[in-house]
C-alpha cells in the first residue's frame, strides 16, 4: 500500500511509539487521526503537524468514544486505510504477594485496556474499511497493525496481567486476519522488546545500563522510530499478513 494520500488512525498516538508512527505517516503523505487520552499532548502534536492531523480523545475500551472518534475521522478525511493500535497500560503485581491475592480488578483493568481495547478499535475500524472501495488490484481495503510485547512470550515475575493481555493480542492475530481476508483487510502484530520511552529515563543509571545491555545486538534500547519503521514496512508490503513480528534485537527476558 502506498501511504501517500491514505488515512491512518493511531491509538496512543500522542506520545512514544504511537507518536513515532504518526510522524512517519505524515512524512510519507498520509492524513492521521490521533486517538489518545492526553489532550494536551495530542492537541499540541496535531497543531505542530498541521491540517492533515486531527486529535480525538478516546478511551479505547469504551465503545461509544471509539465510534464518535471514528465518525469524526471519516467526516474529516473520508475514509480510513491504516490502523495502528498502540494504546496500552502496564501494572506489575504478583499473583500472590505478602499473603494476599492480586485484586481481580487490577487484572481486569489491564486486559480491558490492552486486549479488549485493541479488539474494540480494530473491529469498528474493520467495519468501516469493509464499506470502502478496494484501493488496488488485489482488492485491498486496509491494514490493521496491533502492538503486543515480548512479555507475551517471556513474561516476567509480576507480569501475569500484562503478559495475558499481550498474549491475547498475539493469539487473535491470525484468526482475525482470516476473518477479514475476504474483505481485503490485512492484520499483523508488532512484538516490541525494550524500547526507549520517557519511562526509562526515570530509572537509576545502574538499572538503565543493565536493561540496555540485555539485547544480543545492538547492545542498547530500541528507539520508537525503529518500531514505526517496521509499521511502515508492514503497510507498504502487501504480502505481510497474519504475522506477529518480534523486534527486540534478539533479547529473551529472564524471570526478573
Amino acid at each position: 500500500m502506498d501511504i501517500n494520500g491514505k488515512v491512518a488512525i493511531v491509538t496512543g498516538g500522542a506520545s512514544g511509539l504511537g507518536e513515532a508512527s504518526v510522524r512517519r505517516y505524515v512524512a510519507a503523505g498520509a492524513k492521521v487521526a490521533i486517538f489518545d487520552m492526553n489532550d494536551e499532548r495530542g492537541n499540541a502534536l496535531a497543531d505542530e503537524l498541521g491540517g492533515d492531523v486531527i486529535y480525538q480523545n478516546v478511551n479505547v475500551a469504551n465503545e461509544e468514544t471509539v465510534e464518535v472518534a471514528l465518525a469524526a475521522t471519516i467526516a474529516t478525511f473520508g475514509a480510513v486505510h491504516i490502523c495502528n493500535n498502540y494504546a496500552g497500560i502496564g501494572d506489575a503485581k504478583k499473583t500472590v504477594s505478602r499473603g494476599e491475592a492480586m485484586p481481580l480488578s487490577a487484572f481486569q483493568k489491564v486486559l480491558n485496556v490492552n486486549l479488549v481495547g485493541t479488539f474494540n478499535v480494530l473491529r469498528l475500524v474493520a467495519e468501516q474499511m469493509a464499506k470502502q472501495d478496494p484501493i488496488d488490484a488485489d482488492g485491498q481495503r486496509g491494514v490493521i497493525i496491533n502492538t503486543a510485547s515480548i512479555a507475551a512470550y517471556e513474561g516476567q515475575i509480576g507480569q501475569a496481567a500484562y503478559s495475558a493481555s499481550k498474549g491475547g493480542i498475539v493469539g487473535m492475530t491470525l484468526p482475525i486476519a482470516r476473518d477479514l481476508s475476504t474483505l481485503g483487510i490485512r492484520v499483523n502484530t508488532i512484538v516490541p522488546g525494550l524500547i526507549h520511552t520517557p519511562l526509562f529515563d526515570t530509572l537509576p543509571k545502574e538499572a538503565y545500563d543493565s536493561l540496555a545491555a540485555s539485547p544480543l545486538y545492538p547492545k542498547r534500547l530500541g528507539e520508537p522510530d525503529e518500531i514505526a519503521h517496521l509499521s511502515q514496512y508492514i503497510v507498504e508490503n502487501d504480502y505481510t499478513n497474519g504475522e506477529c513480528i518480534r523486534m527486540d534485537a534478539g533479547i529473551r527476558m529472564q524471570p526478573k
